[in-house]
């Protein structure tokens, strides 16, 4: 299976934070899957970081790349065929960082780890 990680699901799992689902806990670890985190969630974690929302313990240029490694997660670049997905999807979320997940979830065939329940309402495959 291929995961594409929503921006929480990342968050919970490198904090060892209750929240994560343990069926969404287990396919990260499980190594026949193939786990993404993608530009766009570090994207909104370097904002909300800059903003104040959310502290880290370093850097986000340091924490991300060093817990993405560290759990395995490959990075997910932004590309056309994934901005192409948006003007199709639907107007159910508002939130910009969370739409453009469900377009690269579509457009690259991935089963994207989310607990939103607006995002739960598109047309994705969901884990």
């Amino acid at each position: 299976m291929r995961i594409l990680l929503d921006t929480c699901e990342f968050l919970w799992l490198v904090s060892g934070d209750a929240k994560l689902a343990p069926a969404v806990a287990a396919a990260i670890c499980d190594p026949q899957n193939e786990v993404f985190l993608s530009v766009v969630s570090f994207w909104e974690i370097s904002l909300k970081h800059s903003l104040g929302k959310l502290p880290l313990p370093s850097s986000p240029a340091q924490f991300v790349p060093v817990q993405r490694e560290k759990h395995l997660i490959a990075p997910l670049w932004l590309d056309e065929s994934a901005v192409a997905q948006l003007s199709g999807l639907p107007a159910l979320h508002r939130d910009p960082f969370d739409r453009m997940l469900v377009c690269q979830a579509q457009a690259h065939g991935l089963a994207l780890a989310s607990s939103d329940p607006l995002i739960r309402q598109y047309p994705v495959a969901l884990l």
